[in-house]
């Protein structure tokens, strides 16, 4: 019979193997996410995180130089064996303005692959306006996985890294998305006011359809300027998408939406081009002037597509009605969708994007 006090010395030793062992698995090495697969961009030249090498496009309206640079619609894609997945990244010192959550504006979004499905799996929090660290999941099964880190909307991603579990694999996964959708468009493009990056309908659009849709929303600033359509038209593309008419004024919808699109047109001119017109602006329930301008600018808009529709048989537009619904629920401040607002707009237009996309074997 064992004695006493050799039951005693085998716990303890028990006890200290057990630790040691929970030091082991709770340590994290991390990598730099540039060593990892960066999907949402056209071009891959100038800053890693940057939307568009500025520097390349000096021409561009101050304002849009400056957004370019948010990773709005950027993530990283990549396969782990870890049980869990933490981050450390910095990004520039921009605060959250009142319509959007910390989250979205900073923070991050992880995605993970089940049954064929991206499923969220956790938030990348910041706590702080430059450099954070935080766990974004842990106490995952073994076993591979293929994940999906959506970049903060609203302020440049200046550095990155991905920590897993100091035994497990890392690696690149391949981009799960195919052909290039670009999407110009205003803020609601860039993805004001979704509670979290990953919750912006051009990621939405990307992960529910299999489809690569580039988020060029330029918060306040998609004015359909004829360098940004010199820019656009020279991107590599399969689809464009305007969603641009919030910004605008009628006066500048009713001058440039020919121009701009005609512009794009020349070398580009068999691709689908969707218009769509700006959502209700609910704040014009009570306000005249908002809903005589945000009418004004979608007739215009509508005129100047059908007279170019006329000897353009690839240009398509979407109207506005219904986007949000019609219980004045759909938007944060009356202006931009709320998660509810987006998911309602989803619902009407992917139908029929997928539908103009589908004769183009896309």
């Amino acid at each position: 019979m064992m004695s006493y006090i050799s039951v005693l010395t085998l716990s303890f030793l028990s006890l200290i193997f057990a630790l040691d062992s929970f030091g082991q698995e709770a340590k994290t090495v991390f990598i730099d996410a540039r060593e990892l697969t960066l999907v949402g961009k056209v071009r891959h030249k100038g800053p890693f995180y940057h939307r568009l090498d500025t520097v390349a496009t000096p021409n561009l309206p101050k304002a849009v130089k400056a957004l370019a640079t948010h990773s709005a619609g950027l993530a990283i894609t990549f396969e782990t064996t870890s049980s869990k997945i933490a981050a450390k990244w910095c990004t520039g010192s921009r605060i959250p303005t009142d319509n959007m959550t910390g989250l979205a504006v900073e923070g991050m979004d992880l995605y993970i692959k089940r049954n064929d499905r991206w499923q969220y799996a956790g938030v990348a929090r910041p706590k702080s306006h430059d450099c954070n660290e935080v766990e974004i999941v842990a106490n995952m099964a073994a076993g591979n996985k293929t994940c999906l880190l959506f970049l903060p909307t609203y302020d440049e991603t200046i550095s990155l890294q991905i920590g897993v579990d100091s035994e497990a694999t890392i690696s690149p996964a391949g981009n799960p998305f195919k052909k290039n959708i670009v999407i110009y468009g205003s803020s609601i493009v860039q993805g004001a006011s979704a509670s979290r990056p990953g919750l912006s309908y051009p990621a939405r659009l990307s992960r529910e359809t299999g489809l690569n849709f580039i988020n060029l929303g330029f918060s306040g600033s998609a004015k359909m300027e004829i360098d940004v359509a010199n820019l656009i038209s020279d991107l590599s593309m399969d689809a464009l998408i305007l969603d641009c008419v919030p910004n605008p004024s009628p006066e500048e919808v009713l001058t440039r939406t020919a121009d701009f699109v005609t512009t794009i047109r020349k070398k580009h001119p068999k691709i689908p081009i969707i218009a769509i017109q700006s959502i209700a602006r609910e704040k014009g329930n009570f306000d005249t002037e908002v809903a005589t301008k945000v009418l004004l600018k979608n007739n215009y808009f509508e005129a100047e597509i059908k007279k170019l529709q006329k000897h353009d048989p690839n240009l398509y537009l979407i109207y506005a009605e219904g986007l949000l619904g019609g219980d004045q629920e759909g938007t944060t401040d009356g202006i931009h969708p709320n998660d509810l607002g987006f998911d309602r707009m989803l619902q009407k237009i992917r139908p029929m994007i997928l539908k103009i996309l589908q004769p183009y074997g896309i």
